[in-house]
This record gives C-alpha cells, structure tokens and sequence, in this order.
C-alpha cells in the first residue's frame, strides 16, 4: 500500500533560474512511490515545443492553456485548452505551440521513471 508522499517544487522543477517560476520539469512516479509519472511544460515561443521522441509506455496530454500542434505517428491533431490527448506506447510524437501565446501542458507517463528515447531522423521531422 502506497503512504502519503510530497514533492515541493524545488523538488521537479527543471533548471528553476532559466525559468523561474515556470511550470517545467518532472515528478517521477517512483520518488512519491507510484507508477505515474507527471512532467509539466511551459512556453510562450510560438513553434517551440518537445522533439521527437518516443517512450515504451503511453502518454497521456493535457492542454491546461493555449493551443498546440502534436504530431503522433502519421496522424497530425490539433488541441486546444482543455483537450487531452494520446500517445501510445512506442510511437514517436512532437508538439509544439501553435499560438497566440503561452502553452501549459501536463504529460502524464504511464511508468514510475521518465524514459524517452529522442529521435534525429531527419524523415520523421
């Protein structure tokens, strides 16, 4: 059985003095002693977001604000505040923000640890 657990900011934040403030980085599953993990994204550069990439579990996206262009596999959706969206298991995926201003997103990662591998390959781009 799980027991309560806490991560304070400081604790997930990612590079804190390039953003401060900012909702970025990741609180893995296994710290808090759970099988989630929950990595949280900010910009507010139009065209800017995560390169592909893939993980061996499924991804669950939710657009808290703004608008966003994700690439998963061959399918292209659009989303928007409010809107969740899937990336399963294995298939490489992108996103970046479509504009006018800022995207805030929470990823949700069906493991306890964050494994992404990044992909090059000019063809998927």
């Amino acid at each position: 059985m799980s027991t309560p657990g806490k991560l304070t900011w400081q604790d997930w934040s990612r590079r804190p003095e390039l953003w401060p403030g900012a909702w970025r980085g990741a609180a893995e599953g296994y710290r808090l002693g759970t099988g989630v993990t929950v990595l949280f994204y900010e910009t507010d550069e139009v065209g800017v977001g995560p390169k592909w990439h893939v993980h061996p579990y499924d991804e669950v996206f939710v657009i808290r604000e703004g608008r966003a262009l994700f690439t998963v596999g061959d399918t292209k959706l659009e989303a928007e505040t409010g809107d969740v969206v899937l990336g399963p298991a294995n298939i490489p995926h992108k996103f970046h923000n479509l504009g006018p201003g800022k995207l805030v997103t929470v990823d949700i990662h069906q493991n306890d640890r964050w494994i992404q591998t990044d992909l090059d390959d000019p063809e998927l781009a």
